[in-house]
């Protein structure tokens, strides 16, 4: 049966997310992490595809699906979310004409940032990023901890929350804190996240002035987190502990970069221990981050 590489459809969704979490697991079993991902509705892959079609496509044969790759674009980065191929046939030259066609949606938009979070200990993809002109730029560890050891002697957060909404005056805040934090506006997956009955997001003040945002998954996950200036980074993170341990989820967890020394001293000292690495790549001259917490690998 011959390859063919075509944009991803609707339809197609379901299959690549079981393919990308067969993908992980058998990734993550060999180096001896066991399974990390599960199966779930892939809602952010639908709001990308109807929000910018051009950067989902597949790799098929005889109606098999047998890679996929899927990139967005906020502002000028281009963050490439997702590149997987059947573990079967990986070292044929799928993941290369993927990647081509994920870049061909960079240089459509007019990117001049490109980035993406991958596994620390993937060599092979990490190659074929450099070649594709994205370096290795610093640790992003997963942590997590119980939520009743995460509590014990946290600092008392100086922080007042206030849920996030979809008025224009929340967004503008959102905007402003995004645009110091990470160079774009990110108000379209605001608006995405707004929708997710899973989270609850915040923004996070100083008497009358909105310092940061974060958001608080159900299952007590910390991301994405973002503030207007690396000295208050520490202080809303405190203050997402706090939110995430008063939830009903038995742990919490985050991803931190390497750059943001006071939220990894501060998660350390609290109990949170890191249970896997991974990897910002990006262009040269992005992904400097002392502002921001990823969500994960795929929303950043």
């Amino acid at each position: 049966m011959s390859l063919v590489y075509r944009p991803a459809r609707a339809d197609d969704l379901a299959t690549t997310d079981a393919l990308v979490v067969a993908c992980i697991n058998e990734l993550t079993l060999r180096h001896g992490f066991g399974p990390m991902a599960k199966a779930s509705p892939p809602n952010f892959q639908l709001f990308s595809l109807k929000d910018d079609p051009d950067g989902l496509w597949v790799a098929e044969s005889g109606g098999d699906l047998l890679g996929f790759a899927w990139s967005w674009v906020c502002g000028d980065i281009w963050f490439l979310a997702q590149l997987f191929v059947d573990p079967a046939r990986q070292g044929q030259g799928i993941g290369n004409e993927l990647l081509g066609r994920t870049m061909d949606h960079a240089r459509k938009t007019g990117a001049t940032h490109k980035a993406l979070i991958t596994f620390t200990f993937n060599r092979v993809s990490q190659g074929l990023y450099i070649r594709h002109g994205l370096f290795p730029k610093m640790p992003i560890y997963l942590l997590n901890a119980a939520r009743e050891r995460v509590t014990q002697a946290l600092p008392e957060p100086p922080f007042f929350a206030i849920p996030i909404d979809n008025s224009a005056a929340t967004m503008g805040k959102l905007v402003e804190i995004d645009t110091r934090a990470i160079g774009v506006s990110r108000e379209k997956h605001h608006r995405y996240l707004l929708t997710d009955p899973t989270n609850k997001g915040v923004l996070l003040y100083a008497g009358i002035d909105a310092v940061g945002y974060c958001y608080i998954g159900s299952n007590g996950h910390i991301g994405p987190l973002a503030v207007t200036r690396p000295d208050v980074l520490r202080d809303v993170f405190a203050t997402s502990l706090k939110l995430a341990a008063d939830g009903a989820a038995e742990t919490v967890s985050a991803f931190l970069p390497g750059t943001c020394h006071s939220v990894l001293s501060l998660a350390v000292n609290q109990g949170m221990r890191i249970t896997f690495p991974m990897l910002l790549m990006a262009s040269p001259g992005y992904g400097d981050w002392t502002q921001y917490l990823p969500r994960n690998p795929g929303f950043m």
